[in-house]
């Protein structure tokens, strides 16, 4: 009885036997290589194209499957230390590979289709938020300098500090919370800095009487260069660094 199937449903060799171990609901590990082959050949047999690249495909699967056919229906020969190796091994691992790739194309294919029904909103950027630039540009500010630069020159300002601790004094009496108020911190670097234009940034830190004091006035420098009012400067890698004051534009 012929298979009523159509070239056109398969695309190729592979696809029509995993077609018919589906059809035939066998299982791929152990294929029944008679009935598949029988199947295969009728199939062959029943094709109307002429295309002899299309062709040839089919035929040279259809040689396999007869030479796999006639290998199993031959005697067995064991020898004893090894085991014959099953005639249709390399074919149900190139059925595996197709079968895998198989499915991911349906994957791929269905992502496709899902995508095609996406519509993308095109951007509408306010103005103002589009044309919006940085008012100061830390880059210049900083020079040649890194923020990596001026945390080692108050790592070692604090360092001093910690040695004017008395080890021993600083555990009697009592320790009272010191408070320091940044705003006043603020306007006295500010002053500080319009007062002097150029000054170095190791020795404002040493003015400060206390680790808290040190830490404010650090934290207020960084904010006043990030506002544009002061900048960094560095001449040689282990000179002095300076800060310097910045004039705003009328």
């Amino acid at each position: 009885m012929g298979i009523p199937v159509k070239l056109e449903v398969f695309e190729g060799p592979l696809d029509l036997l995993l077609h018919l171990i589906e059809k035939n609901k066998v299982n791929i590990y152990d294929i029944p290589i008679a009935l598949i082959t029988d199947q295969y050949l009728e199939y062959i047999e029943a094709m109307e194209s002429r295309d002899m690249d299309v062709m040839s495909e089919f035929l040279v699967m259809a040689a396999t499957l007869v030479n796999i056919k006639s290998r199993m229906l031959l005697p067995k020969e064991v020898l004893e230390e090894e085991e014959e190796e099953d005639p249709r091994k390399e074919l149900v691992e190139r059925l595996l590979e197709y079968k895998m790739y198989k499915y991911i194309s349906y994957e791929l294919k269905d992502k496709q289709v899902d995508a095609s029904k996406v519509m993308y909103k095109k951007p509408t950027i306010p103005e103002e938020v589009a044309d919006y630039r940085e008012e100061v540009d830390l880059g210049s500010l900083l020079s040649d300098l890194t923020l990596n630069k001026l945390q080692m020159v108050f790592n070692s300002v604090m360092k001093k500090q910690v040695d004017k601790i008395d080890p021993i004094r600083s555990r009697f009496g009592r320790i009272e919370k010191e408070e320091v108020n940044q705003e006043e911190k603020m306007l006295y670097v500010q002053a500080y800095a319009k007062a002097h234009k150029k000054f170095s940034f190791r020795a404002l830190l040493e003015e400060q009487c206390s680790k808290m004091e040190l830490i404010v006035t650090f934290l207020c420098i960084l904010e006043l260069m990030k506002m544009g009012k002061l900048k960094i400067v560095q001449e040689a890698i282990f000179d002095d660094i300076f800060i310097t004051y910045q004039e705003k534009e009328k």
